[in-house]
């Protein structure tokens, strides 16, 4: 394949290795992932039951958002490479993993211990942290956020297909990304699908269609299941409270979040295992004006597109001062 770039012609670059394409993501990874990201290398075996001593290329802190980092096992492979007898088995393990607590509590004290011995790593963790204890921010943050990415150098149809199969693990934890590496005359350049800030949205917006012979029915338990019961706590006092005023409120449950709509969809419920990212269409000045409890996250503008119109998002943690969302919320209900 080829792409031009400044009136060249670049031609698809082809990896020979695992280990070489796995090198290319270590060295870029700011670029590929954003300035705001660590990435962790590591390929020795983390002996743990749970993880099957399979190896994950490497480890993903976003901290774009530091009030809301996101943690991400990276698996990177190679498009040629067999599907079910490879990437499959792979991945699946990694799903064990994130629901065995010793397997969690072995890989803090494993990537602590990574960061305790690199100098390099330890500062840039504490520049960004500050005097946050790192051990506790590592625990608190795989506790909160447990995602795995899945970089492959190109094309590989089985994926989007078994997200859509095993929805409740492939379909909620993994995210894909392309990327492909293009060369001429010693210059390189990249290409990446999705653009990493926005890998969720894009998951959505290039969903397959489904098969409209076996719709898929999505349900308030797919989207609570496995999740503290904190969050369906925070989830059921905003239902009953919405419906408490209006019963004809519509909590609609989609693939990857729950709709709030009357006439019209006004917010997104976007549950995760420990806190609810509740989408909210209005602007950010005034949501900021009557959210003060609960921390407000900045979406950027081509997420904003997606949503069609101004929006943010509210981060809710726990159910207390719950009443300035749903007040907001029925006002939003109201227009």
């Amino acid at each position: 394949m080829k792409i031009f770039a400044n009136s060249k012609p670049y031609i698809e670059f082809q990896f020979n290795t695992e280990a070489e394409f796995e090198k290319e993501v270590v060295i870029h990874s700011k670029l590929f992932f954003g300035a705001n990201t660590i990435y962790i290398d590591t390929k020795r075996k983390i002996e743990s039951k749970g993880l099957g001593n399979s190896i994950p290329d490497g480890f993903l802190i976003d901290l774009t958002d530091i009030e809301n980092p996101e943690f991400y096992l990276v698996e990177v492979e190679l498009a040629k490479h067999p599907f079910y007898s490879h990437i499959f088995p792979q991945i699946t393990k990694f799903f064990g993993f994130y629901k065995n607590s010793k397997s969690l509590n072995d890989l803090v004290e494993y990537i602590f211990s990574i960061i305790s011995q690199n100098a390099d790593l330890k500062r840039e963790f504490k520049l960004i942290l500050g005097d946050r204890e790192i051990y506790k921010f590592l625990k608190d943050l795989i506790e909160q956020s447990q995602n795995i990415l899945l970089v492959i150098d190109g094309e590989k149809k089985e994926v989007p297909e078994i997200m859509e199969t095993y929805s409740d693990t492939w379909g909620k934890m993994v995210k894909l990304m392309y990327l492909k590496k293009y060369y001429h005359n010693g210059d390189f350049i990249y290409t990446m699908h999705p653009d990493f800030e926005n890998i969720v949205i894009e998951t959505i917006v290039n969903e397959p269609p489904e098969d409209p012979d076996q719709p898929k029915e999505y349900s308030e338990h797919y989207h609570l299941e496995g999740v503290a019961e904190s969050v369906k706590q925070i989830y059921n006092e905003i239902k009953s409270d919405l419906l408490a005023i209006d019963p004809s409120i519509k909590l609609n449950p989609q693939k990857y979040y729950i709709s709030i709509r009357k006439s019209k969809n006004v917010a997104f419920i976007w549950v995760t295992r420990k806190k609810i990212e509740l989408v909210v269409l209005n602007p950010e000045i005034d949501t900021r004006n009557q959210i003060t409890y609960h921390k407000i996250k900045t979406l950027s503008a081509s997420v904003q597109k997606f949503w069609s119109g101004p929006s943010c998002s509210i981060i809710i943690e726990n159910t207390e001062h719950l009443n300035e969302v749903t007040n907001l919320l029925k006002k939003l209900l109201k227009k």
